[in-house]
């Protein structure tokens, strides 16, 4: 068997979560592989909606095992907090969720050096959840940071050590703060212990070997990626395809198939460059008619039209074989849409990501007739008015992927199979 991925195409917020819930049951097991508590995945079934921040999109089902592998950086915190609102649902996660020892914890020093590095910044600042992601990926390749296997072993000692550390740094900032979480973190580290905590890449392995079908849930989008994205405003992991060997411990031959997320235009949550931003009535329309804001900050989203050219470039750097288009609904009452399909950057034009988003790139669009159809009850493609078959026609022809799934609501029924 192979391990099929399944990450987002754009600067994250393009449903993964919802997607994978609906994919769910074609799998045995469902793992994250990186990031942490800065991704907010909602999930929206029998009129309720929830958001998931540590744990795999995959736990609503009850026969499937849910891995936290080791790529993912885990705040306790948040983690007990996501626990006891499903324990409240009758949710009993501890004969289904797995952790891995080498994934790496968040502590309260590291979301306190979070604020105040981004504080400093002032107006550079690169929009940072403030949930402390960077600084303990920081820790990680610094060879500083503890594991979840650490709570295991003189942890306290540990602990102590890594937060002296943090204070000393602090005081290069002028930045005020309390360090007032500590007894929440060590009961939440009590909490941990309850789960099964194994080297995840020796199970992940036993798995294929048995045949066993595994999806790999990524966070945030290919365009935040610490080394292909918009640098400097990206996360601090590696949230392309590749980023799931080293996340979960495969090798690059088990990857299957690549579900590639991608929203039916664009948004962006903080700082950094956008080039099909859309600063007008349409992009307000865009936000108000997409309940564009971010499920782990509140933050409104900066929105825009479909970038093809940033789009080509997460492709090629994914393998994707799958696409999967989301909240195309939110189009159904623009009467014309636009698509990017090249960029005049300092008056050429390119159909390449150019190094520095910074200089003056301006996005060449095509228009294409919008379909004015109310989509949320469709549940067929023969139901898709002509002009949506044409969209998806033209993009297929760009893009060179087959477009397989299209959503057109926020429940797990509202995506169709094409």
């Amino acid at each position: 068997m192979k391990v099929d991925v399944l990450l987002g195409l754009q600067w994250g917020d393009e449903g993964k979560g919802k997607i994978v819930d609906v994919l769910t049951p074609r799998y045995d097991i469902i793992t994250r592989f990186q990031g942490g508590p800065n991704a907010g995945h909602t999930l929206e079934f029998n009129n309720i909606k929830h958001i998931l921040h540590n744990i795999p999109s995959g736990i609503f089902r009850e026969d499937k095992l849910n891995i936290v592998a080791n790529g993912v950086v885990l705040d306790p915190v948040i983690f007990r907090r996501e626990i006891e609102s499903l324990e409240a649902m009758d949710i009993d996660l501890t004969k289904n969720l797995w952790i891995s020892k080498k994934a790496h914890l968040i502590l309260p020093t590291h979301r306190i050096l979070d604020a105040a590095s981004e504080a400093a910044k002032g107006k550079s600042k690169i929009g940072s959840t403030l949930k402390g992601i960077g600084p303990t990926y920081m820790d990680k390749t610094g060879r500083n940071g503890l594991r979840v296997g650490d709570i295991d072993s003189n942890f306290k000692i540990k602990y102590e050590a890594l937060k002296a550390k943090h204070i000393k740094l602090l005081k290069q900032y002028d930045f005020e703060y309390k360090l007032d979480e500590e007894e929440k973190f060590f009961d939440a580290i009590e909490v941990i212990r309850k789960f099964t905590r194994v080297d995840t890449e020796y199970e992940i392995n036993r798995f294929l070997e048995q045949g066993k079908s595994i999806l790999a849930e990524g966070a945030q989008g290919t365009l935040l990626d610490i080394d292909f994205g918009s640098y400097p405003f990206v996360t601090s992991s590696n949230t392309i395809c590749a980023g799931a060997c080293t996340g979960m411990g495969v090798a690059p031959s088990a990857i299957g198939e690549v579900y590639g997320i991608f929203k039916a235009y664009c948004t962006r949550v903080g700082s950094g460059p956008f080039p099909s931003e859309l600063l007008d009535e349409e992009g307000e329309k865009l936000r108000d008619l997409g309940k564009e804001f971010g499920s782990t900050t509140g933050r409104p989203r900066r929105c825009g039209w479909l970038d093809l050219v940033a789009l080509k470039y997460s492709l090629m750097l994914n393998g994707v074989t799958q696409l999967i288009m989301t909240k195309t609904d939110v189009l159904d009452t623009f009467d014309v849409i636009r698509v990017a399909t090249a960029y005049s950057v300092d008056g050429e034009l390119t159909d390449q990501m150019p190094f520095d988003l910074d200089v003056e790139v301006k996005p060449v669009f095509t228009e294409m007739a919008g379909w004015n159809t109310d989509l949320t009850g469709v549940r067929s493609k023969e139901q898709f008015p002509k002009e949506l078959k044409e969209y998806i026609t033209f993009l297929e022809k760009e893009l060179k992927v087959p477009v397989k799934y299209v959503s057109v609501g926020p429940d797990r029924e509202q995506i169709i199979e094409l």
